[in-house]
């Protein structure tokens, strides 16, 4: 007897099922690596620790492009090389202001007020990418925003201007997004892997550098391992894209909120405030509600 072959449909829906669990995989991997970097930003400078995860960012993509037809030679190609450093500088911004508001305001509080970079993405499509967003994605916006001043709270002072930090750092991921999606109309995944990391490492160098220090014996280890994190997850991440859409996988990209929510609470004693937790729900509902119409629209 043979052995039925599996259908185009079974197949979509193993790769499916396969990139929503490695996007939940990301999303573990990214809150243990936040976590890491809240724990190492507290005893060193954010900028030699960013440093340092360019640095071994660098050298992993370079090994992985190296294995790529045409290697490290075809992959360095870019068609819009000034996007790509644009891209390069946005996301340095975005990790080091990150990891400054992880100091500050601990895991729980940077990533509430971070949830909003999938509508600040939306809200760019439009003059960047030059889509077209109805009045419903619009108003997910609204409501999105909204709920970041709940969150943001002008009363409470001092931390308020601290999430106002998040707040840029947010901006500063989603534009990266807009530009990368921009670019990708005309530089493969691999490129825009290249160019990101080697513009991270070349422009963290001279900052990480002013800012050294020898790192104790014993946090060595938790700095190899952020690293390992670092990489892995952007690694997975593209491989997760590879497998299904990103509007299927949005959804769970999400679960990272519930990681980073415990780890903060179980390791660094933070907690949940009410306008936080109030806010968060709106963002995120808001952000879900824009995914949907995004894909009920391309559906149509």
């Amino acid at each position: 007897m043979t052995t039925p072959q599996p259908s185009a449909a079974d197949e979509t829906r193993q790769r499916t099922r396969l990139g929503i669990i490695t996007m939940c995989a990301v999303a573990l991997i990214f809150a243990i690596q936040d976590t890491m970097s809240r724990h190492l930003g507290a005893a060193y400078s954010p900028l030699l620790i960013v440093m340092l995860r360019f640095w071994f960012f660098a050298a992993f993509s370079l090994v992985i492009v190296s294995r790529q037809p045409g290697g490290v030679r075809a992959a360095i190609r870019s068609r819009r090389p000034l996007v790509q450093v644009a891209r390069g500088v946005l996301l340095i911004a975005d990790v080091v202001l990150t990891v400054v508001a992880f100091v500050s305001l601990g895991l729980v509080n940077t990533h509430a007020v971070f949830a909003i970079y999938p509508l600040m993405i939306v809200a760019l499509s439009g003059p960047v990418l030059g889509e077209r967003i109805g009045w419903r994605r619009w108003t997910a916006v609204g409501v999105g925003f909204a709920g970041i001043l709940l969150i943001l709270d002008p009363r409470q002072g001092s931390v308020s201007a601290m999430m106002g930090v998040a707040l840029v750092a947010a901006l500063c991921f989603a534009l990266y997004g807009v530009l990368t999606r921009l670019v990708s109309r005309e530089d493969d995944a691999m490129t825009s892997f290249l160019w990101t990391s080697l513009i991270g490492a070349v422009g963290m160098t001279p900052l990480g550098l002013m800012a050294w220090e020898p790192l104790a014996a014993e946090d060595w280890g938790m700095m190899a391992l952020l690293c390992l994190c670092a990489a892995a997850s952007h690694w997975l991440l593209i491989r997760a894209y590879t497998l299904a859409e990103a509007s299927v996988l949005q959804p769970f990209a999400y679960t990272q909120l519930a990681w980073v929510s415990l780890f903060g609470i179980v390791f660094f004693g933070e907690h949940l405030a009410p306008n936080v937790l109030a806010g968060v729900v709106i963002v995120v509902g808001a952000g879900l509600f824009s995914l949907w119409r995004s894909r009920v629209r391309s559906a149509g």
